[in-house]
Order: C-alpha cells, then sequence, then structure tokens
C-alpha cells in the first residue's frame, strides 16, 4: 500500500508535530482532536510503530518517525505550495475552517444571502459545500480565541441559560431563586476555556440561586449537540445567544431568566484571512461581507443586553 493511501494520516502525523498539539491541529484541519488522534493510530496500527510521544512542550516525534519527518515536512511544504499555485485555477472558490458550532449555527445561515448577491461563488466550510476539501490551507480560519494578532475581530458573545417553552413554562410558576431546583442542567464544553463565559456552578452562585450539585448532568462538547437535548426537553443550558438568536425569535428556544443575568464572554470569534487569498477580489469581498455581518450581530448583542461589552461592541 503506497503513502498515498494514509495521506490524511500523514498530514494529521506532519501538523502534530508541527503545532505540538491535537487540538491546534484539529483547529487546522476543522475537525475534532480525536479524530485526529484516530488517523495518527491508524497510521501507527499499519506500520506497528510508535510514532508520536508525549514530551514537556507538547507532542514530539517518536525516534521512529525522527529519521522520516525532515522528508515528510519538505512533502507537505511542497504540497501546500503547489495548492497555493492551483489557486489561481480555482475561479471563485473561498475554502473555509471555522469551530463546527458557529459554522452551523452562525455562518451557514447566511450564506444563502451572500451567494444571492453573489452567485459565481463557491464555498467549502470545513470540507462541505460548492466544491471538495482541498489539502492546501483554508483561505479564512474563523476561531474562538483571546487571540488579537493577524485577526480580524468578528464579535463577542453574550452567554445565558436557554430552555424550551415547556420547561421555562414550568420554572415561571416556580419562586425564582428556587426556580432551577429538580430540572436538569446541560453542560457545554465549548466555552470551557473561555474566563469571562460563565459554567452552571458559577452563574448560579453569582445569581444567589439554590441548586443542589450545579456540577451535575450531561455533558456536551458540541453547543449544537446541547441545542437538541434542549428542544427535547432535557434541560436547560448556558449558550451564546449570537448562535442561537432565530431560533429564541421564532420561540423553538426560551429565555426563562432576564437578559440583563447573562454574561459577555471574554473570548471573542475571529477570523484570520491568508494574505495570498486577500489578493483575490472575490475573497475580498467575502472577508467585507462577514466582518460587515458580524458587527450587525455585535450591535444586535449590545442592544439586547442593554449595555456593550468592553471595547468596540466587545471586540479588541
Amino acid at each position: 500500500m503506497s503513502a498515498t493511501s494514509h495521506l490524511k494520516s500523514l498530514q494529521a502525523l506532519e501538523l502534530a508535530v508541527r503545532t505540538g498539539s491535537l487540538k491546534a491541529t484539529a483547529n487546522v484541519l476543522a475537525i475534532t482532536p480525536a479524530a485526529v488522534g484516530q488517523r495518527v493510530k491508524a497510521l501507527e496500527d499499519y506500520l506497528g510503530l510508535d510514532l508520536l510521544v508525549r514530551g514537556r512542550f507538547g507532542l514530539q516525534p517518536a525516534p521512529a518517525l525522527a529519521g522520516a519527518l525532515p522528508h515528510l515536512s519538505a512533502a507537505f511544504r511542497e504540497l501546500e505550495l503547489a495548492g497555493q499555485r492551483l489557486d489561481l485555477q480555482r475561479g471563485h472558490e473561498i475554502h473555509i475552517a471555522a469551530p463546527p458550532d458557529f459554522a452551523d449555527l452562525w455562518l451557514k445561515p447566511r450564506l444563502p444571502g451572500f451567494k444571492a448577491e453573489h452567485p459565481n461563488m463557491l464555498f467549502c466550510v470545513n470540507g462541505e459545500g460548492d466544491v471538495p476539501m482541498r489539502l492546501a490551507s483554508a483561505d479564512c480560519e474563523v476561531e474562538f480565541s483571546d487571540r488579537v494578532e493577524g485577526c480580524d475581530a468578528l464579535f463577542r458573545d453574550y452567554v445565558l441559560p436557554v430552555s424550551s417553552e415547556d420547561i421555562s413554562r414550568r420554572l415561571s410558576r416556580l419562586g425564582t431563586n428556587d426556580r432551577l431546583e429538580g430540572f436538569p442542567l446541560l453542560h457545554v464544553d465549548f466555552y470551557k476555556d473561555d474566563p469571562g463565559a460563565p459554567n452552571w456552578p458559577r452563574w448560579i452562585g453569582d445569581k444567589g440561586l439554590n441548586r443542589s450539585a450545579p456540577e451535575r448532568g450531561m455533558r456536551f462538547r458540541r453547543i449544537r449537540q446541547a441545542l437538541e437535548a434542549v428542544h427535547a426537553d432535557a434541560g436547560l443550558a448556558i449558550c451564546g445567544l449570537a448562535l442561537v438568536a432565530e431560533q429564541v425569535d421564532i420561540g423553538r428556544l426560551t429565555l426563562p431568566f432576564p437578559p440583563a443575568w447573562g454574561a459577555w464572554t471574554s473570548h471573542a470569534f475571529r477570523v484570520r484571512f491568508r494574505s495570498d487569498a486577500l489578493a483575490r477580489p472575490h475573497v475580498k469581498r467575502f472577508r467585507a461581507w462577514l466582518l460587515a455581518e458580524a458587527e450587525t450581530t455585535a450591535a444586535w448583542l449590545a442592544r439586547f443586553a442593554g449595555q456593550p461589552a468592553d471595547g468596540h461592541l466587545g471586540v479588541s
């Protein structure tokens, strides 16, 4: 079997060594860290060798990989250069890598409006869309982080509890302080690295509510998965309003507590465009549209919360 049969595994392996972590590799490839680990393990199982070890400064090449690594790195540098050269023949394609929840809940619902004005534009978001995924880097990458350098800020989110209409109705019959007692709490890991976004124990403590064992309950890596549980009346979740505003507007989600009880995230959604991609006029037009849509979202959040986050509508 040739090396090309394991191209995705080799790509994940080379990126894992270059970035030092499965999470960083996952961000580049727009897949989960678990999927990165599975790709590397498939190659290790096939070869019968350990290829990565965890060192003091992150993932390091195992001895079995050391001799091949320079050739592997050089090969992917050449593939990336070839991909960039081939981009000149790709017409009006735009390739985007983004957190799946941002892509599914915020970006994709807005893209049809942009495509209606620019029908020749073709999109690939996280490997899916009008055109197949390519090996070269995405034209733009969205992340939820506190990193500023090299990024355009989109918006901070405003995080607060959401529930189904039925659970909100039942909650409204109870006293405010005891309102959450007995109702399942759903925990979303998306915000776990953000010091500004509250989890259930912190939020309940800040509001002076009574709730035994607020740390218990089902955990979800994806916001979308947690929302499916909310729709099924399985409990309440703390979620960023920017990603669910449409569902709130149409009544699929309700807000069982006052808007003022929410909190701004410390991290923001940010986007980085490749400099060579921005040399193409259609990418420039998409960037301008994306920033305008984000500004509209940031302004809407500020009005909803009754006050903007620190800085210009919460971003810097």
